[in-house]
């Protein structure tokens, strides 16, 4: 499970019958640099499957890979990153290590 950032939404022309009713955004992957620094992420954005209703700038928990599509068995769906969690709060502890 990784910690993101929604930075946009994604709106679909067409798409799959198993896509009706999803709601996905673009979120980007923020690292611990990231976030003990708050300053802005520099990975590649991707999209995520989205059932808890995350806004721009939210921080969420995502899971990848086949764990992304576990909330759906016994159906299947193409998804590669699913919301696990919306993130209301993070306490971040730097400590040095001598």
């Amino acid at each position: 499970m990784r910690i993101a950032k929604v930075i946009g939404s994604v709106t679909l022309n067409r798409s799959l019958p198993s896509f009706d009713g999803a709601a996905l955004k673009v979120v980007v992957p923020l690292s611990f640099e990231d976030l003990a620094e708050d300053q802005e992420p520099a990975a590649d954005p991707i999209v995520v499957w989205d059932d808890f209703g995350a806004g721009v700038g939210s921080q969420i928990a995502m899971t990848e890979g086949g764990e992304a599509a576990q909330p759906f068995l016994p159906d299947l769906k193409p998804v590669d990153a699913y919301n696990a969690a919306l993130l209301d709060t993070l306490n971040i502890q730097v400590r040095s290590l001598k």
